[in-house]
């Protein structure tokens, strides 16, 4: 977007304010032995005696070197909740702005959206799950400050079309915020090599999905310089805990370990949509390039209560706009899939 003015649409009380400064901001080690005197910390060393990188500077710099951007670039909170929570209450005033969200999409978007007294204006996909960019720049005012887009969308699986996604950066005065939770099993490429040229570009990611961090609840964000500025000005002092910054430190060193098990999992998923293809019950298989497979069923109600009854657990997306009778399958080990597909041929 050019023209794309951060003054424009940040809040003015954000603006304008003087964020919290902690000991380990005034102090940041060298790695000399000290003694630390300042932060009121109990002084007995048990590996997490003291307060953790407010800016986990390690962190930042190994994954900038791994996506070729600015550690200054990069934003980290507990789970990318904390991420879209923060965008939303840097940038939309509540009461007074909106968001559009592309139902169906993830869900707590609208969650925040409500927590945030924001307006969510909800702009369904087109039959075949892509953005309906006419209606979505016709509902377009003053007040819109975000549009939200999941790619791979989840629960539907697909990327979107790159020049769909484009034409919203460029004709959209607000932020494009875009959730690449499952980027890592796409053969798309992420939207990061555009975050120069679209200033009103933010880009979400996770360590919960192909790095197998769910646990440690490490959410990213990437943006401009100014935007991740506007961010760290209201962020939690210490929001990533030092036990979290230590293991998604260890596992994003192991890339070649990641890789292995995104293959394998790619490789499980193929396997699985040619077992799912196979049901007569399964009325459709939908494009996936996420871990995931979304399938139409003949009664989602009546399946999911008998996978259930097998100990097994999946995700019936019914509910959602455009998902009448469908069945979410998250890929799961060798073992497991067997399970699930010898489980699913029985089944009457």
């Amino acid at each position: 977007m050019k023209g794309f003015d951060i003054n424009r649409i940040v809040r003015k009380s954000v603006s304008v304010l003087q964020p919290y400064s902690s000991a380990r901001d005034e102090y940041v080690s060298d790695g000399s032995e000290m003694i630390f005197l300042d932060a009121n910390e109990n002084p007995f060393d048990n590996g997490v005696n003291r307060y953790p990188d407010p800016y986990q500077r390690s962190l930042k710099s190994l994954l900038a070197e791994q996506k070729e951007v600015s550690p200054n670039q990069i934003l980290f909170g507990n789970g990318s909740d904390e991420v879209l929570d923060l965008i939303f209450r840097a940038f939309c005033e509540p009461n007074q702005d909106n968001i559009i969200t592309l139902p169906p999409t993830y869900g707590m978007y609208k969650v925040l959206a409500g927590i945030n007294a924001v307006e969510n204006k909800e702009i369904l996909l087109t039959s075949d799950f892509e953005p309906n960019v006419p209606e979505i720049l016709k509902v377009v005012d003053e007040t819109t400050k975000i549009i939200f887009i999941c790619s791979p969308n989840n629960p539907t699986g697909n990327s979107f079309n790159k020049e769909t996604v484009r034409e919203l950066l460029e004709s959209f005065k607000g932020l494009v915020v875009i959730d690449e939770a499952y980027i890592d099993f796409s053969k798309d490429e992420s939207w990061l090599s555009q975050l120069r040229k679209h200033p009103n570009l933010i880009v979400t990611q996770t360590l919960s999905k192909a790095y197998g961090l769910a646990g440690i609840r490490l959410g990213i964000c990437y943006a401009s310089e100014e935007i991740i500025g506007v961010l760290n000005k209201i962020k939690p002092p210490y929001n990533v805990n030092q036990l979290s910054q230590q293991r998604a430190l260890q596992r994003v060193l192991n890339q070649d370990l990641v890789n292995q098990e995104v293959q394998q999992i790619l490789d499980e998923r193929t396997e699985l949509m040619k077992a799912l293809d196979s049901l007569e019950f399964v009325t459709k298989l939908y494009p996936t390039d996420a871990n995931f497979v979304l399938a139409k069923v003949d009664d989602a109600n009546k399946r999911y209560q008998q996978l259930l009854e097998k100990q097994v657990v999946v995700r019936n997306r019914s509910s959602q706009p455009l998902c009448e009778n469908t069945l979410r399958f998250t890929v799961g080990t060798p073992e497991e899939n067997k399970k699930l597909i010898a489980i699913l041929k029985d089944i009457q």
